[in-house]
């Protein structure tokens, strides 16, 4: 069974990092329930394809020098789990966020995303 932790890291590098389409696909078989829902302040989608839609989606439409990095620890609990990241160029993020996932059954059934507050 999939950590926790080692699920919030394939939500953001394997999933929304990813710019191959099929191995994004593998990804998302093997970490997010067959109904995981995903909500950001655009909306919320419903199911695997969708989340792949919507991955797919943020990154055809950034710069291919963007890359998501950690930008912190990793915060856990028994079903539940937290990870901030930025995207952007290495070292240069123009978006910083957190993802909170809710896991079922080892695998991912719900991902909140939160965008951080410009600094003026």
């Amino acid at each position: 069974m999939i950590s926790i932790s080692e699920l919030l890291a394939a939500n953001l590098h394997d999933v929304f990092g990813n710019r191959d389409a099929a191995t994004r696909r593998e990804a998302i078989e093997r970490v997010y329930t067959d109904d995981v829902v995903f909500t950001d302040p655009e909306g919320t989608v419903r199911g695997r394809s969708a989340v792949e839609d919507k991955a797919a989606s943020l990154l055809a439409g950034a710069p291919g020098d963007f890359v998501f990095a950690e930008d912190g620890a990793r915060y856990l609990g028994d079903d539940v789990g937290a990870l901030a990241w930025a995207f952007g160029p290495v070292d240069a993020p123009v978006v910083r966020g957190i993802d909170v996932i809710t896991v079922v059954d080892g695998r991912i059934s719900s991902v909140r995303t939160f965008f951080a507050e410009p600094v003026a």
